[in-house]
């Protein structure tokens, strides 16, 4: 009545299958953490090319940029030329989702005990929590 089981089962324990590559979770949590800050890196490399632009924002892109390569294996991110065409009226919403992502990579940070990427998340959420409240008044 039924058609025997031709294949092996995919619910084997990870020890038995070596047919694909297998991530820690340390591994997972650096990806993880490093695509959280290359997103903000490019928010942030947005925000720069307002024409009320802050100093403080070149700085915190070295940094984005240094804390990237380390968790990327030394591999730096890539960055484009960003050419926003109403740069002003997004300011709002760029700070808001800058804000958004500093948040998901503090937690990710504080995940896998990761101090400077913690801290640095945390800083940016700070900064733009007060930019969006300056902007939008």
């Amino acid at each position: 009545m039924y058609e025997p089981i031709r294949t092996k089962s995919v619910h084997t324990v990870a020890a038995e299958s070596v047919d694909f590559p297998h991530r820690t979770r340390e591994e997972e949590l650096d990806i993880q953490l490093a695509g959280h800050l290359a997103a903000l890196l490019t928010v942030t490399d947005e925000l720069r090319q307002l024409p009320s632009r802050d100093e403080e924002l070149d700085a915190a892109a070295e940094e984005l940029a240094a804390q990237v390569a380390r968790l990327r294996g030394g591999h730096p991110p890539v960055r484009a030329a960003v050419a926003a065409a109403d740069p002003a009226s997004q300011a709002v919403a760029l700070h808001r989702r800058a804000h958004a992502l500093a948040g998901r990579a503090l937690v990710v940070a504080a995940s896998r005990a990761d101090t400077a990427a913690a801290i640095l998340a945390a800083r940016r959420m700070e900064y733009h929590a007060g930019a969006q409240r300056l902007v939008s008044a």
